[in-house]
């Protein structure tokens, strides 16, 4: 018997767009039915949680990258019983954030890397996706983050099963920065993803399915 498609609700990371799931969205078709979240509006996570909530399916499984992630706990703060999973790439259990500009994020987010090959592959989708979103909603998405509330209560209303990943080259959200968090959540599941980054779906996008298959499963 087929089973129906779970659906999904995909929240890009800061300065990002829908092009930062586009292989997970493919790669998922068979057992997903994926839909983007909305980040770019609103200046804080409550009301960006709110909008995404409004347009989601009753009940549905959520996965962030940072900004992503920090919204994706609002939402289970506000509406912890229709959310059934999580997943939580190069998300922090701090609320410490350092103000960067557009062009330290993208250099952060490309630059880990020992391979010499794949920055370049990997800086100019994230250039181009920065371009679409545009300075104005980078800067509010920014303001969105420094002035987080206390993601304490957020994360103590996760009793959904919980993926938390990182990438083992993240700068901007480091792995013992993720291990905080996952250690936080009783029964977590805490993976490192090698040879990667902080924009893990683009970074590393067969790596990000395989825990996506494996945490829809």
């Amino acid at each position: 018997m087929m089973r129906h498609p779970v659906p999904l609700l995909l929240l890009p990371a800061m300065g990002c767009d829908g092009q930062l799931w586009a292989r997970q969205v493919t790669d998922l078709v068979d057992i997903a039915h994926p839909q983007m979240g909305d980040l770019t509006v609103d200046d804080s996570l409550t009301a960006m949680a709110a909008r995404v909530l409004a347009h989601a399916p009753p009940r549905f499984a959520v996965a962030g990258v940072s900004l992503g992630g920090y919204v994706a706990l609002e939402m289970i703060r506000q509406a912890p019983d229709r959310i059934t999973r999580v997943a939580l790439f190069g998300t922090r259990a701090s609320m410490q954030m350092r103000p960067r500009t557009v062009a330290e994020q993208g250099l952060l987010a490309t630059a880990p890397h020992d391979d010499p090959m794949l920055t370049p592959i990997i800086s100019g989708p994230v250039q181009a996706m920065a371009e679409r979103v545009g300075t104005a909603v980078f800067e509010r998405q920014q303001r969105a983050l420094l002035a987080r509330p206390d993601i304490a209560p957020a994360i103590a209303a996760v009793t959904m099963p919980a993926l938390i990943a990182v990438g083992d080259r993240d700068r901007i959200c480091l792995p013992e920065d993720a291990r905080a968090l996952a250690d936080r959540i009783p029964g977590a599941n805490f993976q490192l993803i090698p040879r990667c980054g902080h924009l893990a779906p683009i970074e590393r996008p067969g790596a990000v399915t395989a825990l996506l298959r494996d945490w829809l499963s």
